[in-house]
């Protein structure tokens, strides 16, 4: 960023645990999106949580549809239903995607919303059910999932026309979407909040559709007990999906204005309850980078190593045991692009009882490239965690 010296949010932001474990740990780069695939949050932490995307992938709603307890039969596919907001005149296909997450809307706000939507919208095989913030979901019961279909995220500030849903039957997904624009701008949720200066949610958005997925239990797999902690639907369903503990966190709620202590204490407590790994996820950077905020993003960074990393690493050190602590983000969400990307990310793997001084000044993505570790794919990493880097 060149208004931060051409550095970064992570080489700009404080982040001393980190910079800690880079300093004493193992570092290098791993590619966590496979070739031909979408990069996303799906993808990625399927990957990083040991299994290669190109054998399990089967689309990202449906592991967010598993994390809200929805019973799937083989024959359904599953869409996920943002609640997005939509500017400009003229026909719905001249509009121009706004903000995906119609400014990161309550989840009390969107289920109101959601309600409408189901009333308006649903029979005919089509259930809508309510998630966490603009994250929602659509069941089509024997429903059709070869239909292009864009991530809302991905189109920021153009115009949704040539993204709109395409192929067989696609036209039931665009005829609901288009009715939406219709009802949802009048919905008194959505006055208040242009009241508030807020923006509107005032179309749904249909994407990710995919089918009830198939994956060995993570126990059975690595011999481990092992637990998620997360406030994001598609994480905590993939944890579900996995035969992991999903662990709920008070006030956690996958953007800044969440629990970060929280998180690390829960993670503790499962550790200090028996459990062998714990997966832990934060999703505000990322949030951030999609809202295109520089300020917001450095504070999530710094926050995640204050309130997140070095809780861990003091409650590790506390318990007085052995441990190991890999450190990464799931994918690059660049403020440049506000959208996802495929370069491979950087990690740091701490070992308590193998504490080295590599040369490293701390723990940004020029540091881990430089450290020659370059790992093809993201289902690798997993071995290293449970092996200690051998």
């Amino acid at each position: 960023m060149p208004e931060l010296g051409n550095r970064t949010p992570l080489e700009y932001a404080r982040t001393p645990s980190m910079d800690r474990l880079a300093r004493q740990g193992l570092m290098g780069t791993v590619a966590t999106i496979p070739r031909g695939l979408a990069p996303g949050s799906d993808v990625a932490n399927l990957a990083i949580m040991g299994y290669d995307p190109r054998r399990y992938y089967t689309g990202r709603a449906p592991l967010e549809a598993a994390s809200l307890g929805i019973d799937l039969d083989e024959a359904d596919v599953v869409y996920r239903c943002n609640l997005v907001t939509l500017d400009g005149n003229g026909d719905y296909t001249d509009k121009i995607m706004l903000d995906h997450s119609a400014d990161e809307i309550s989840t009390p706000e969107a289920g109101e919303l959601l309600l409408e939507v189901r009333r308006r919208a649903g029979g005919n095989g089509c259930e809508f059910y309510p998630g966490v913030s603009y994250r929602h979901v659509m069941v089509w019961r024997q429903g059709e999932e070869n239909i292009a279909t864009t991530a809302p995220h991905d189109i920021l500030d153009q115009a949704i026309g040539p993204y709109l849903p395409r192929g067989a039957r696609g036209q039931v997904l665009m005829d609901m979407m288009r009715q939406s624009h219709t009802y949802l701008p009048l919905h008194p949720v959505n006055r208040a909040r242009l009241e508030r200066g807020l923006r509107a949610a005032n179309s749904i958005w249909l994407w990710g559709q995919g089918r009830k997925p198939r994956l060995p239990a993570f126990a059975a797999r690595y011999g481990l007990a092992a637990a998620v902690v997360s406030a994001v639907d598609l994480v905590k369903g993939l944890g579900l999906c996995l035969g992991l503990e999903v662990v709920e966190v008070p006030g956690a709620t996958g953007n800044i204005n969440t629990n970060f202590t929280g998180k690390a204490r829960a993670a503790l407590e499962q550790l200090a309850a028996g459990k062998d790994l714990v997966y832990l996820h934060v999703e505000a950077p990322d949030e951030a980078g999609h809202r295109g905020e520089l300020g917001t993003k450095i504070m999530a960074i710094e926050e995640i190593d204050s309130r997140v990393v070095g809780e861990v690493v003091r409650g590790l050190e506390g318990m007085g045991e052995e441990f190991r602590l890999l450190v990464m983000p799931d994918h690059f969400t660049p403020l440049s692009r506000r959208t996802h990307v495929a370069d491979p990310v950087p990690f740091v793997l701490y070992d308590s009882t193998r504490l080295q001084d590599n040369g490293a000044r701390g723990f940004t993505e020029v540091a881990a490239a430089a450290s020659g570790l370059k790992l093809p794919a993201g289902h690798l990493l997993i071995r290293y965690l449970i092996g200690g880097g051998h």
